[in-house]
């Protein structure tokens, strides 16, 4: 191990809230054994929990509505299957190795700095949905209590602080106490309205809507559809925020463990297009008594689904409302929580300052408030659709660097690095990657390589990074992994505490020679700055080292 002669460095110190587990939720670090103290069912039915937003309602019947029956049907299965088959390696890595996203991505090809902009990415997602979600929340506000939608959008994102302030502590019981009564409130107009009238699956599937081609298939407009779904790619982030918490795998768990995670993780679209697709439905079905103008928001589905089997309006509107309150209190504390993980990774690594993650809580918020007030709903396909392009193109990175560098070429490190001691600041095999499809398919979708290719730019993003990936680490020989060799892996950890090199305390757990707190060995490395041991996240923040650790082999 490094040796060096170093003088005295000064203690970090954290304020409160960074130093409160509950609040900070391990939010930049390793997941601890010791804090993931839930089962298997209570993790994934948190993150299932989360996929209670009725954003899918209202992305069904908006395509529905633009492109007609066909092509939105068919848009939201093939979508469906493609985010469901590259969430599966991402859901399973952040469970094997108790991390979130941002540390995923980090070890998944992007390097240090080059999951910065990932971190930037990511956190669009959930300011984008959380405006969505919050947009719909304010409408149903207004039509229950008469209150404007400015002033709603103000209610149903201040809302959700406190609860996001308790982090996984909180969700975790709250997801699980109310998702018997969403799954009711969810099916049951649905299910009401197919048995009370069954021509109104004829009416859907006859559905024109707006669309300039009737309801048959149009393949640009399939397309289109597609790459509007295609932006909740990003979606098996906020799962594996979750996710990061799952308990060990082992012999006796394994079976149940794998079920928990592929459910919770890319299990996650199964539930999303069933919305989606129910969204359409229901836009088919009160099209005719609302208009196609306000069709597509959830409250009006609802209000005009409840009002099929339940006698009198102040109840059936007090149902619905409750029901769009409920799910959009759901997911925005999900896409809330996740915000505030995905700021406080990106401010670290560029500032070098952590005042904790509720401080971006309040920042994320903030910017959902702006989105809303400046009417981000009445975009929603032309938003969603050129997102999906710089989206897909990072997912589709990290997967391929998953399942082909690291599982079949062996290029990748077979065990996912997220510490900047170890990392290169840019790895040019997901970050060159994406930032090349992201450029050539943003090109497309603004029409310089025709119609076409116009329609179809993500799944032109899609496969340039899931090829590109494999071909840079081939041509660059896996040499921007690894900076320098981390010796507290697995397979090499006992060998160092056996050789006195590194000292164990009580539970696995190692001090940190910059904070001087105890954090298991996962989260630590040594630092020749500090000559000691440091944690992650003392190591992401350090200002004066400049990286000293990997000077000799960069």
């Amino acid at each position: 191990m490094q040796q060096a002669t170093v003088t005295k460095k000064t203690k970090r110190t954290f304020n409160s809230w960074v130093k409160n587990p509950v609040l900070e939720d391990y939010a930049l670090r390793y997941a601890p054994k010791s804090f993931r103290t839930w089962s298997e069912f209570a993790v994934a039915s948190s993150a299932i929990g989360g996929l209670a937003f009725l954003a899918d309602f209202a992305i069904g019947g908006s395509l529905a509505i633009s492109y007609g029956f066909s092509s939105s049907f068919w848009g939201i299965l093939v979508a469906g299957l493609i985010i469901f088959l590259t969430g599966i390696p991402i859901a399973y890595y952040s469970s094997k190795y108790n991390i979130d996203m941002d540390l995923l991505t980090r070890g998944a090809g992007f390097g240090y700095l080059g999951s910065t902009l990932t971190s930037l990415v990511y956190a669009s997602f959930t300011f984008i949905y959380y405006s969505l979600e919050g947009a719909i929340m304010a409408q149903a506000i207004k039509l229950y209590f008469g209150i404007p939608l400015g002033i709603g959008y103000l209610i149903g994102a201040l809302i959700i602080i406190p609860m996001v302030m308790f982090g996984m502590t909180f969700l975790s019981r709250m997801q699980v106490w109310t998702q018997p009564i969403w799954l009711i409130l969810m099916v049951a107009p649905i299910i009401g309205i197919v048995i009370k009238d069954p021509t109104s699956i004829s009416t859907w599937t006859n559905f024109v809507g707006k669309s300039t081609t009737g309801a048959g298939f149009n393949p640009l407009f399939f397309a289109m559809s597609t790459g509007v779904v295609l932006s909740l790619i990003t979606q098996i982030g906020e799962q594996a925020d979750y996710l990061r918490f799952m308990p060990d795998q082992t012999k006796q768990n394994r079976r149940k463990w794998l079920w928990a995670v592929m459910l919770a993780g890319p299990g996650w679209i199964i539930f999303g297009s069933f919305k989606q697709l129910s969204g359409a439905f229901l836009v088919s079905y009160i099209a005719p008594a609302v208009g196609l103008d306000v069709a597509g928001e959830p409250i009006q589905m609802f209000t005009q689904a409840f009002g099929q089997f339940i006698p009198g309006t102040f109840i059936v509107l007090s149902v619905a409302t409750f029901f769009v309150l409920l799910s959009q209190i759901k997911i925005n504390v999900t896409n809330a929580y996740s915000g505030s993980l995905s700021w406080s990774n990106f401010f670290s690594r560029l500032l070098h300052v952590h005042p904790g993650r509720v401080v971006w809580l309040f920042f994320q918020v903030g910017i959902a408030i702006a989105l809303m007030e400046g009417g981000v709903f009445g975009f929603l396909n032309s938003i969603l659709g050129f997102y999906s392009n710089i989206a897909v193109a990072w997912i589709g990175a990290i997967v391929s660097d998953l399942v082909i560098n690291k599982s079949l070429l062996k290029i990748s490190p077979s065990y996912i690095e997220f510490k900047r001691a170890h990392l290169y600041n840019f790895n040019p095999v997901g970050f060159g990657s994406m930032i090349i499809a992201s450029i050539v398919s943003i090109v497309a979708y603004f029409g310089a390589f025709g119609v076409y290719l116009q329609a179809y730019s993500p799944f032109l993003s899609l496969a340039l990074a899931f090829v590109l990936a494999p071909i840079i680490a081939i041509a660059t020989k896996g040499k921007y992994y690894i900076a320098r060799e981390n010796p507290i892996v697995e397979t090499e950890f006992k060998a160092h505490v056996a050789q006195g090199q590194i000292h164990v305390h009580a539970g696995d757990e190692l001090t940190c020679s910059s904070c001087s707190y105890d954090y298991e060995h996962e989260d630590m490395t040594y630092c020749p700055y500090h000559g000691d041991m440091i944690c992650s996240l003392c190591c992401s923040l350090e200002k004066d080292c400049h990286d000293m650790c990997k000077q000799e082999k960069a």
